[in-house]
């Protein structure tokens, strides 16, 4: 249903203090604590008003899991792993990769493991906390809490809920990032004779119950700092910029894996209610509202402390970690024919050209050392023989399977 309570607030903003940013706009539709889309019941799912690929098919979750084990491995297996996804939706991609860690336990052997979640959503996080723990869950006392919920697996992880990213306790983790950067708040802007001027949220003078886009008369502290940088991100370029510092520090590696493009598009600002593109300035609080993850600008946002991977296709990532392989498998010990059936469907949706396959993109961060060349013990770069190659990054090289 319209929120007009949403509506009336922003109006009643505009109207005191005059246009506000599309990043600004976003923030409140998105996550206002009161009236925000987030706080609605379960927008995910064939009931809500999308669908993600955690949801589809159990192979997706299962290959971010190997990739997990892969890069903890390449890392030196530290003794304690962080497991840290942001916007973990129903906490179906989670429990796929604790799942693996299960499976694989002679792989993790006696490494700490802990899963840590940043979610803004009470809702969610009340879904997540019931899948992932069933009943072993508690709510933090107090409103200031950093951790405001712990849980634990039926495996005995430990799980902690987090508002936000700064928040997780420091050292080696690897990051998941999942459809999470392109529901971020981003400024736009438009280039006019006068130069580049950012687009603003106005209230609708002819129809004071209507919003509509404007552009800021002179210049906007974003469109002087993120048009000069050759951008059109906003809160996306501090995120990045908080995983490659943690990484640096703390080492581990972040998988992001968004709809998005290497630099190659500019106005990608839409809404989505019931599985549909929705206007996204009408009945603000109802409808998702994203943008294309620019690529380009979190690999500069980035720096060069870290190094970057990417952006591939989900199809080439999904692939290169042997979806193909994996699916056989499945395959192989089903009997059942719908439910065959729904594994080919799901696996069609997730790779195939014309579905998600080319229309998401994953994109990595690791540390500066995992792509360095190997030397001795003193520093000295290997010569005479032929030095080793550093391990290749699961999902963005072609790995052979048998």
């Amino acid at each position: 249903k319209p929120r007009p309570s949403m509506l009336r607030h922003l109006t009643s903003k505009i109207k005191a203090t005059g246009p506000i940013t599309v990043a600004e706009y976003m923030r409140e539709a998105l996550t206002n604590p009161v009236t925000g889309y987030y706080v609605r019941n379960d927008m995910l799912g064939p009931d809500g008003d999308f669908i993600t690929s955690p949801e589809i098919s159990q192979i997706f979750g299962e290959l971010l899991g190997v990739w997990t084990l892969s890069e903890w491995m390449a890392a030196g297996r530290p003794k304690r792993l962080q497991l840290v996804e942001l916007g973990p939706g129903k906490g179906s991609l989670a429990g796929d990769v604790l799942r693996v860690f299960s499976q694989l336990r002679s792989v993790v052997g006696g490494a700490s493991v802990s899963l840590h979640l940043v979610e803004v959503s009470p809702v969610l996080s009340r879904l997540q906390a019931q899948n992932l723990t069933g009943s072993r869950n508690r709510e933090a006392d107090g409103e200031d809490q950093l951790v405001y919920r712990r849980g634990e697996t039926a495996a005995g992880v430990p799980v902690s809920w987090y508002r936000r990213l700064e928040d997780v306790p420091s050292g080696f983790s690897i990051f998941l990032a999942h459809e999470f950067f392109d529901a971020l708040p981003i400024h736009t802007f438009q280039r006019t004779q006068r130069g580049w001027r950012e687009v603003m949220v106005d209230v609708d003078p002819e129809k004071t119950e209507r919003l509509r886009f404007v552009l800021a008369p002179s210049p906007t502290p974003a469109s002087t700092t993120l048009v000069q940088a050759g951008s059109r991100g906003g809160v996306g370029g501090v995120v990045v910029q908080q995983l490659a510092r943690r990484i640096v520090e703390d080492g581990g590696a972040a998988l992001i894996a968004d709809y998005g493009h290497d630099g190659t598009k500019t106005d990608t600002f839409r809404g989505f209610k019931g599985h549909r593109l929705h206007d996204v300035l009408s009945a603000p609080g109802s409808a998702d509202l994203t943008a294309d993850v620019d690529f380009s600008f979190l690999r500069r946002m980035a720096g060069g402390g870290v190094a970057c991977v990417g952006p591939v296709t989900q199809r080439t990532f999904l692939k290169n970690m042997g979806i193909d392989a994996r699916l056989q498998v499945l395959l192989r010990s089903c009997s059942d024919a719908s439910a065959r059936e729904q594994l080919l469907a799901g696996y069609d949706l997730l790779t195939g050209r014309s579905q998600m396959g080319e229309r998401f993109h994953f994109f990595g961060l690791l540390h500066r050392s995992r792509l360095a060349e190997p030397t001795r013990p003193g520093g000295l770069k290997l010569e005479g023989k032929r030095s080793a190659a550093p391990l290749p990054v699961a999902g963005f090289t072609e790995l052979s399977f048998p």
